[in-house]
């Protein structure tokens, strides 16, 4: 899974109007301070939009807010909506499996399986609220992947 440019973009945003909750923006001082072109910002909020993660107000003192209040912002579910699945590989994938012809007894599976569920253990439990308070912490690998030792 590569997060790309749009999801990256996307979260800025968020992060930004997360960080002046009820206040209206506009789409040329949210792109002055993401660093996002005006152009490219615009589809990425309409696709928020229609996600309802935003809502638009017009006018003169038009621009974007939050329409959802941080704590219920989910960063796994933005990050599916608007990027894919989280699997690195197909076979590996839940919601968008593809069969591999080396599938039966291949030895790579797990790892990709293991790769998807610690990225999805990860984003499925970050809020947009965590990201604003800075409430993410680093996790030592021993946190969170498990490798059966056998005998």
């Amino acid at each position: 899974m590569k997060v790309s440019s749009k999801g990256e973009y996307a979260l800025r945003a968020l992060l930004l109007l997360g960080g002046h909750q009820g206040n209206v923006l506009g789409i040329q001082e949210i792109a002055d301070k993401t660093l996002v072109t005006t152009n490219y910002l615009e589809q990425i909020l309409l696709q928020l939009k229609k996600l309802g993660y935003v809502t638009s107000k017009r006018g003169a003192k038009g621009g974007y807010m939050l329409l959802k209040e941080p704590q219920e912002i989910n960063i796994g579910e933005i990050i599916r909506e608007l990027e894919g699945p989280l699997s690195p590989m197909a076979c590996a994938s839940i919601t968008k499996y593809e069969p591999c012809p080396l599938e039966e007894g291949c030895q790579l599976k797990p790892l990709w399986s293991l790769v998807r569920d610690t990225i999805a253990y990860v984003l499925d439990r970050t809020t947009l609220e965590d990201l604003l308070e800075n409430k993410i912490s680093l996790l030592k690998g021993e946190d969170l992947v498990v490798i059966k030792n056998t005998p």
